[in-house]
């Protein structure tokens, strides 16, 4: 159950729901009841029973207590009763209208509270999933399938949406029900209601364990969500390799065996949650049927206080019963099927972030000297990536790194925006190692332009102005020129308002690269971080586009990770890389001079 009240904690803020909630429930409560307790009068009015002659001489004297109403009523009746009957079951009728409209009434209030209170619940909870993912490092992303979070996220949410949350009424109103029956059936008669209590708790045994035993598939089903998920994302984003190789039939079969493993597990699901109606609906027929031998022996004998009236309003009043007991039951199967979605949910809720601001972090307002790699270690899990790395960039420097694929560069430079935290070692920007500072105020001062090109299904204004929403047309259009970008832009049927379809592929790779070129431009960074920022554009393209970043980064630092060599001639130093480590530092000249790893780089390339 603890995990049951961490997911009803979401549905914060209760405020004054809860006591306006059981308020209602109370009311609707104790109105079903007296709606149904008029009943025995009338019958007993109707067929002129022996009981309906014994008609109150005086009103009741007042005490506080529920027998006094019940006089005050009996008194009442009796006097109209000896008027005339037929005003006498119109005064009950026009009751009986009344309490079952009041009943009603409140009803509809307790299902608008549990609305809001569910809504409540499910947007808190997505909230809170969103807001942790969007606070994961990056490393975390690569440890975990994409379709599974995909699946948590969805899937999972919604599983205890239709289920933990619509518990929240059956849980709260249904005993507040049971238990005002149960007191107009105690006061009918004592015997028979003891009768129903001996039974009752059976049903609710078989049902608990019933629904324990969901749990389990449940969790498997689930997980089976993930799986075909994660293959669906995977096959649908490589649908160009899928039909290129003719692997169609291997990815159907694939899917298909997810599918099938999810059928197996809910056919099995099913089947257990499908026993609790029928069991409670039996045994609540048993009862009744003990209740109809008991009760009428009870009145043929003749010596009982139980009437015809009183039996059969106590009938009409246990069969009511039956209803909250059995959504009780049901809520519970149901529970189980949510708790088990609800336990994947907390799996990305209680995994904390592995990079989290300090405390006492500051605020990077300006770079102002350099960064600093002072003996800089790093690796994933246990496969080290980078040994002792010691690097400096100044102010307005360019630098550049090259080598080998494989060789570390791409996660050297992910260290600096802190994707990843140095496993030894340290970094230091202005001499103060970045934990010092605010992440979201050291990210920025940077810009980022990938190796791949991460584009957003919308218009290109907004993938231009992504981080930046409040940029004007003008500074996107300028950005967009900057990198050689807006005569295709302008050409395009819709120009800045076109939209580039699933991560750009209604855009050719350069056009994709330059958009995300000036997506880095518009940013205005004091530092720039470019990934093999060329390495998807045509020659002409390449040309144009570094002849803009050449212009960009005039007086800002710049780090370089580059394929293309003839991109970085002009760096300030340029290190090579190999197996995590620095093997060659200096200008391109130098390098060349020494005849060493990157001269034979410049060789393959045939660059002179």
């Amino acid at each position: 159950m603890k995990t049951y009240f961490r997911v009803l904690s979401y549905a914060r803020p209760l405020g004054l729901l809860a006591p306006q909630y059981i308020l209602y429930v109370f009311l609707q409560a104790i109105f079903s009841v007296i709606s149904l307790a008029v009943l025995a009068p009338v019958l007993n009015t109707l067929f002129q029973t022996e009981k309906a002659e014994k008609i109150p001489e005086s009103a009741p004297h007042f005490e506080f207590d529920i027998y006094y109403l019940k006089d005050v009523f009996d008194y009442q009746f009796g006097q109209l009763v000896q008027q005339d009957r037929f005003e006498a079951l119109q005064f009950v009728c026009l009751l009986l209208v009344i309490f079952i409209f009041l009943a009603n009434v409140f009803r509809y209030l307790v299902e608008v509270i549990s609305a809001i209170v569910k809504a409540n619940v499910i947007s808190n909870l997505r909230n809170a999933l969103f807001d942790r993912l969007m606070n994961m490092h990056i490393g975390y992303y690569t440890e975990e399938r994409k379709g599974n979070i995909m699946s948590k996220v969805m899937s999972d949410v919604q599983e205890v949406e239709g289920t933990v949350v619509n518990s929240l009424k059956a849980v709260i109103k249904e005993p507040i029900m049971i238990i005002a029956y149960f007191t107009g059936l105690f006061f009918i008669s004592v015997k028979l209601t003891l009768i129903t209590l001996l039974v009752l708790p059976l049903s609710g045994f078989i049902i608990s364990y019933i629904s324990i035993k969901l749990k389990k598939k449940a969790q498997q089903s689930q997980e089976t969500i993930g799986r075909i998920s994660d293959i669906l994302e995977e096959t649908l984003g490589g649908m160009r390799i899928v039909k290129a190789f003719n692997a169609v039939d291997f990815s159907k079969k694939r899917f298909g065996k997810q599918v099938k493993n999810y059928a197996t597990f809910n056919i099995s699901m099913r089947k257990r949650f499908a026993l609790a109606g029928p069991i409670s609906e039996f045994l609540g027929v048993t009862v009744v049927a003990g209740i109809l031998l008991v009760g009428g022996s009870m009145i043929l004998e003749g010596n009982s206080t139980l009437d015809a009236g009183s039996f059969i309003t106590f009938i009409a009043l246990f069969s009511q019963v039956l209803n909250p007991a059995k959504s009780l039951s049901t809520a519970f199967s149901n529970v189980q099927r949510g708790l088990a979605s609800a336990d994947r949910i907390f799996t990305i809720l209680d995994t904390e972030p592995g990079i989290t601001n300090k405390p006492d972090a500051a605020e990077f307002k300006h770079f102002t000297d350099s960064i600093e790699f002072k003996d800089v270690s790093f690796s994933y899990a246990k496969d080290p990536v980078l040994n002792h790395i010691n690097l400096k960039v100044n102010k307005g420097e360019m630098i550049a790194l090259v080598g080998p694929s494989g060789g570390g560069k791409s996660t050297l430079a992910d260290l600096i925006p802190r994707f990843y935290d140095v496993n030894s070692g340290a970094i230091l920007v202005d001499g103060k190692p970045i934990q010092d500072f605010k992440i979201e105020t050291l990210r920025s001062k940077m810009g980022i332009v990938s190796q791949e090109s991460i584009l957003f299904n919308d218009t290109i204004f907004n993938n231009i102005a992504f981080g930046k929403p409040e940029s004007t047309l003008e500074e996107v259009q300028q950005a967009a020129k900057v990198a050689n970008a807006h005569e295709f832009i302008t050409q395009m049927k819709h120009g800045y308002d076109a939209i580039i379809g699933d991560r750009g592929t209604k855009l050719s790779g350069g056009q994709r690269q330059r958009i995300s070129i000036a997506r880095a431009i518009l940013k205005n960074p004091d530092i720039l971080i470019l990934d093999e920022a060329t390495s998807a554009l045509d020659s002409e393209s390449e040309k144009l586009v570094q002849e803009a970043l050449s212009n960009l980064m005039k007086n800002r630092t710049s780090i370089v990770i580059a394929h293309r060599l003839s991109t970085i001639q002009e760096a300030d130093r340029i290190y090579v890389m190999q197996n995590g480590e620095i093997i060659e530092t200096g200008t391109h000249q130098s390098l060349v001079e020494k005849q060493g790893v990157y001269n034979k780089l410049i060789e393959i390339q045939s660059v002179s």
